[in-house]
């Protein structure tokens, strides 16, 4: 009669142990779901203060939360078992290996191997599921924090660049491929003001610090400074856009897209020509900003090179050079006559004209792809977004290593920061807009879905942090701006 080996013998255990367990473990589902199913109905039964729908959304969310857990309990097991059994194997498999005996030391080696193997199978597959099951959950609070409030529709084409005026009356403006700049009220989304003197793509808007003057630079390799005068409407009641579906990743077509008619652009006042026309470039201009005070301006340029110039005489001041590639933006201090360009070549360099004898550059090297934007913020940081799917904080008394980095899921286009409450807003490639603080933590995503959102690319965002309504804007090569109200006390709260 046969004698059974050892290792069949150990296989033979593992096997009758895996089947008792699983058993186990199917009376103790089946226990435990006749339990949440009675604790329901008794959730159910009592009187609650919650609306119905509010009550049993958060019934849902618990219970999506408990099978999650139950089912990485369940994988804990199994990967648990696993190991034990490996560990058996191993032993058994540890007397003879091609004749040759495994000493101890060997046959711990590859046991701790293997188990290492597993342990990190069993740890990565628990943090993802844990992961998936918090996104999920803060998705779905972060919208009643981030409401989608107002559209701005009226272009016929992408928009590079929102901003927002610094004077009263406050108004939001847009720069576009289609040529054109449009002022907008931010209340009732009507188009107040369209500006018409570029012959190329308008890459860029900003509004003068005291003054009813913008600032726009464009692919027609210049840069133009033009007045407006505005009168707000009376505002209308807002319609309710925030009656999202439950489905968050939805594909659009062109066919899908604004027509560009749909708020009669074409009927509000036109500038057709600037004040002042800034013509020293020998390429597209894709930014320009002022400095503070407003009486000079910067403009970086895919010439490689970004000029200082002064408003009053459109005199060339400074051609700043260094850059080994084009540039992609530009952004000046709130308080300080400090410059930061970015550009292709994977850097984005700090220039100080402070002291009117000395003007000095730093170089800043961190990222592996083109730096998209760089801004600053309160005090002495700077904080820089680029292809490489990154977004670093840098401490400029400290340009060897940024303090903080945020990594995501796609290239990162023109960030801005709330200085008063220091959050970052990120616009994406794949049409996301998330909001981190200054330490890299994520605070929220906006909501994204096929009633409401940017339904391409987003290029840009700024925040109006005194607006009553609207305390941050974004805009896409949808063809449309977005006004939306962030709950920053509850935001920061939740975190």
């Amino acid at each position: 009669m046969p004698i059974e080996s050892g290792s069949c013998a150990s296989a033979r255990q593992a096997k009758q142990k895996r089947k008792s367990h699983s058993l186990s473990i199917r009376r103790t589902n089946s226990s435990e779901q006749e339990r949440a199913g009675l604790q329901r109905d008794m959730l159910e039964g009592q009187d609650s203060k919650l609306p119905s729908a509010v009550r049993n959304t958060l019934l849902e969310l618990f219970g999506q939360i408990e099978r999650e857990f139950e089912n990485l309990y369940i994988e804990n097991l199994e990967l648990r078992r696993e190991i034990d059994t490996l560990n058996e194997r191993l032993a058994g498999e540890g007397q003879t290996i091609d004749g040759a005996e495994l000493s101890k030391g060997q046959l711990k080696t590859k046991a701790s191997h293997s188990t290492s193997q597993l342990s990190q199978k069993l740890k990565t597959t628990y943090k993802a599921s844990t992961s998936k099951i918090v996104s999920s959950f803060k998705t779905t609070t972060s919208r009643a924090i981030c409401q989608l409030v107002k559209e701005y529709v009226g272009h016929r084409d992408g928009i590079w660049d929102v901003s927002v005026a610094k004077t009263q009356p406050v108004v939001l403006g847009t720069a576009s491929a289609d040529h054109t700049a449009l002022l907008w009220s931010i209340e009732t989304g009507k188009c107040l003001v369209k500006y018409v003197g570029h012959v190329g793509s308008v890459n860029s808007i900003k509004f003068h610090p005291t003054e009813q003057v913008a600032l726009t630079a464009s692919g027609d390799q210049t840069a133009h400074i033009w007045r407006y005068i505005v009168q707000l409407p009376t505002p209308q009641p807002t319609a309710d856009c925030n009656q999202a579906s439950g489905e968050d990743e939805v594909e659009f077509s062109d066919k899908d897209e604004p027509d560009g008619d749909g708020d009669g652009s074409s009927d509000c006042p036109t500038v057709r020509a600037p004040l002042t026309s800034l013509k020293s470039h020998q390429g597209v201009v894709i930014a320009a900003d002022w400095l503070v005070g407003g009486k000079q301006a910067v403009t970086a340029s895919w010439d490689r090179t970004a000029n200082l110039y002064d408003v009053e005489t459109s005199e060339l001041v400074h051609s700043l050079t260094g850059h080994d590639q084009e540039l992609t933006h530009c952004c000046t201090h709130p308080t300080q006559r400090l410059v930061v360009t970015s550009s292709r070549d994977t850097t984005f360099r700090l220039w100080d004209f402070r002291d009117p004898s000395i003007h000095s550059v730093n170089v800043f090297q961190g990222h592996t792809d083109t730096v998209t934007s760089a801004v600053f913020t309160v005090g002495d940081n700077v904080v820089s977004g680029s292809d490489d799917r990154t977004v670093k904080v840098w401490d400029l008394k400290n340009m060897r290593s940024p303090i903080a980095t945020i990594r995501t899921d796609s290239a990162v286009n023109r960030i801005n920061v709330c200085v008063g409450q220091r959050i970052i807003a990120l616009p994406h490639d794949n049409r996301q807009v998330r909001l981190f603080d200054m330490s890299g933590v994520r605070l929220a995503r906006l909501p994204r879905s096929n009633r409401q959102g940017h339904r391409r690319m987003v290029c840009c965002s700024a925040w109006c942090e005194d607006h009553p309504i609207c305390n941050l804007f974004t805009c896409g090569f949808d063809r449309q701006a977005i006004g939306w109200n962030i709950n920053i006390p509850a935001l920061l709260q939740e975190k």
